[in-house]
């Protein structure tokens, strides 16, 4: 297991589509594992895309740091939506900035576990928030182009 970089705002890498993954081998799991450190290590994310640590797959993963723990979503599609919400979103892969997004309120998406397993889960509120910020990145969308008024930096909060 490794702590890989997470790539910032202005890599390619960010703006294209993840492909989806069909092997489930050692080289998966490896992937998911250093995800899996990158992101504990990053102190102060609860969701991370494979895009984000440079590789082009269909995997994310998110820890609300709550009672459910840690989840590994495999060729996620999010297939209803209820509801809305706005939220205040950040991105490790856009240090220092923060901007409000609307993002429905619960979310049903059809995944696969990091061994192939394929399940259903139904998230909402934060869950809900979080699932949609990590599936746009495998579409190579990021929560600055959905920023509803004006991106925040630290000063203007301070």
């Amino acid at each position: 297991m490794a702590i890989r970089t997470i790539i910032t705002e202005g890599e390619d890498t960010l703006r294209k589509r993840a492909r989806e993954v069909t092997d489930f081998g050692p080289r998966t799991q490896t992937i998911i594992d250093d995800m899996i450190d990158t992101l504990y290590d990053a102190g102060n994310g609860i969701g991370l895309a494979a895009p984000q640590v440079g590789l082009l797959r269909r995997i994310f993963i998110i820890d609300l740091q709550d009672e459910t723990g840690l989840t590994v979503f495999v060729n996620p599609e999010i297939i209803a939506e209820e509801g809305t919400q706005l939220c205040t979103e950040g991105c490790l892969s856009v240090p220092g900035k923060w901007g409000q997004v609307e993002r429905p309120d619960s979310v049903l998406v059809k995944a696969q576990d990091r061994f192939g397993k394929p399940f259903e889960l139904r998230g909402e509120g934060l869950m809900a928030n979080v699932i949609c910020h990590e599936n746009d990145h495998l579409d190579g969308v990021l929560f600055i182009d959905k920023v509803i008024g004006d991106l925040l930096t630290e000063s203007d909060i301070a």
